[in-house]
């Protein structure tokens, strides 16, 4: 198999490419692009577990609190007792990651339409359309 003709290549290879592109640009502000799946479940909404983190991000147990680790240590979230689970804490974006949010979003923004300024209008409602209906096929794949 070609690799330009093997879906697992070609979305690992962008997605590498996005990442290291996010990174670059993200580095300045001591933001690591495996913060962004978090930090934007966190301005989406503050106040949830670790678990509800792990669900939503679609990340394993280890990979969200290793994350959570390196945030806290950078100062961009805070665990707060769990009002309803002794046993659990509440994950909040800290007021620095609050106030980093416009310039990430804007740096974000800004990669991801330079990446798809070659595409049209259609093709990129297509481009996401279509990626959309992998990533389903493959979280039924796994459950």
């Amino acid at each position: 198999m070609n690799k330009t003709q093997s879906a697992g290549y070609l979305s690992n290879h962008l997605a590498r490419l996005f990442a290291l592109l996010l990174h670059n640009a993200l580095k300045p502000l001591g933001v690591s692009p495996a913060y962004m799946p978090i930090l934007l479940e966190l301005w989406q909404a503050d106040n949830l577990s670790q678990q509800d983190l792990v669900v939503r991000c679609d990340l394993s147990q280890a990979t969200v609190a290793n994350t959570l680790s390196r945030m806290e240590r950078d100062g961009l979230i805070q665990r707060l007792p769990h009002p309803q689970d002794a046993r659990s804490r509440i994950i909040q974006a800290t007021e620095k990651a609050n106030n980093l949010r416009p310039k990430i979003k804007k740096i974000a923004n800004k990669i991801n339409n330079e990446s798809l300024s070659v595409l049209s209008g259609d093709e990129r409602a297509l481009f996401f359309s279509l990626i959309t209906k992998v990533i389903e096929q493959q979280k039924k794949m796994l459950a």
